[in-house]
């Protein structure tokens, strides 16, 4: 996977803005763990006749949640979103039963029952010490629980508050304290404090349907994006932007929308992908376009962007800052941010990327696909090192957590309303 780099290039300072050739490819990397290979003339059909293939379900997860999907209806009802608590073995998922849901990543059992919603729950995410968790509707209201210390155990929720704004897309915790952002429908974003629900902050800088955003590492800044290919860097005490990106930006040049974000640890520099398969670097020092990263194909949309640094020492530091993208095409690029060079392809998947999740020791991602499997890559190497398959529909999204053994683990939602428990090796 390796080759020889250019010189690192500062992508801190001002400089030409950078576009990557067929040349600067370093690899790709299939995964060959279950390839398929033709049927040789002499090879005997398996029994059952006329060429026809028994069909095998493979499920290797370890936990299932099944709670979205015990309904009335016959009606398979979606997973949208999960997500796992920072410290115990706990999971929390939305979906479109119009509930939430908290959840023993051990056994699979419910806990708590999150109701309240009158539509689809499609987004949910916990505090960052884990007392708090919020679930986002498209009904137009955010609804928050917590955490009963008094009781001893992970077991005990209650109701807080009830939030109403418009229709919520995403959901983002600040990183350190108890600050809630929404992107919308309506154009807006959301900043509320908890545990009393006082609004923030509204800021109504964009002009059209938002669909990525998300707190800086240090907490001190908030990026949101729009459908029309607008990026607003803003500081969630005033409701002035600190710089704002357009499509008519020759530069930025993301005029067919915006899909996701990422932003380094070191809350310097931002990756945009758009819907167009575009994606863009950009100095939120300076609020310049500084540069683009390979382009996933024409008309495929970057679904999702992490960045890695899996050389990082002891302290934090590293040399190496690695951007993950991965889009409808069914790619997930690797690049160089100093660079921009792509260093690897990861090929594998036989549909769109749903999510990227980075795992606690900063070499290991997981990627989860419409083609109903999640896998888990050593970044260093480009290696598939498992594939994680169970789900019968597509696989809407993902997230790293631990059992109470400490084993870290990767918990899905499915598209066919059930939720699975894999381990990460």
């Amino acid at each position: 996977m390796a080759s020889t780099q250019p010189a690192p290039v500062d992508v801190n300072h001002d400089e030409q803005e950078e576009f990557i050739d067929q040349s600067d490819i370093a690899a790709e990397v299939g995964d060959d763990a279950e390839e398929d290979h033709p049927m040789d003339e002499d090879d005997e059909q398996e029994p059952g006749g006329d060429g026809q293939e028994e069909i095998v379900w493979e499920d290797n997860s370890i936990a299932q949640f099944t709670a979205h999907s015990s309904s009335s209806s016959d009606e398979s009802k979606s997973v949208f979103a999960v997500a796992a608590h920072p410290t115990q073995p706990l999971a929390v998922s939305g979906g479109e039963d119009d509930m939430g849901y908290i959840w023993d990543l051990d056994s699979g059992e419910q806990i708590v029952k999150l109701t309240g919603h009158t539509d689809s729950v499609a987004a949910v995410g916990f505090s960052h010490d884990g007392e708090l968790v919020a679930t986002g509707g498209m009904d137009g209201h955010v609804r928050l629980w917590r955490h009963v210390a008094k009781s001893g155990n992970w077991k005990t929720w209650e109701f807080l508050t009830d939030v109403q704004g418009p229709d919520e897309v995403w959901l983002r915790w600040h990183p350190s304290r108890n600050v809630l952002a929404a992107g919308s429908t309506d154009s807006t974003v959301w900043i509320w404090n908890f545990p009393s629900g006082t609004p923030l902050l509204v800021l109504s800088a964009h002009e059209s349907p938002l669909t990525a955003g998300l707190f800086t590492p240090n907490g001190k800044r908030l990026l949101s994006a729009s459908d029309s290919g607008t990026l607003i860097f803003t500081d969630p005490r005033t409701p002035t932007p600190v710089f704002k990106l357009t499509s008519s930006d020759a530069r930025f040049g993301m005029e067919a929308g915006i899909t996701a974000i990422g932003v380094n640890a070191a809350s310097t520099v931002a990756v945009v992908g758009g819907t167009d398969g575009q994606v863009r670097v950009v100095n939120l020092t300076k609020g310049d376009v500084v540069g683009a990263l390979e382009s996933h194909a024409e008309g495929e949309s970057v679904e999702t962007i992490a960045f890695v640094s899996p050389a990082a020492t002891a302290t934090g530091t590293t040399d190496l800052e690695l951007v993950v993208t991965g889009a409808t095409d069914g790619k997930i690029f690797i690049s160089d941010l100093n660079t921009r060079r792509l260093r690897t392809t990861l090929l594998g998947h036989e549909d769109a990327i749903t999510s990227l999740t980075v795992h606690s020791d900063g070499r290991l991602i997981t990627s989860s696909s419409s083609d109903k499997t999640l896998r888990t890559w050593d970044v260093r190497t480009g290696e598939c090192i498992r594939i994680h398959k169970g789900h019968a529909g597509p696989v809407m999204g993902a997230a790293v957590g631990k059992r109470s053994t400490g084993e870290e683990v990767v918990v899905s939602a499915g598209d066919e309303g059930v939720c699975l428990v894999f381990p990460t090796r």
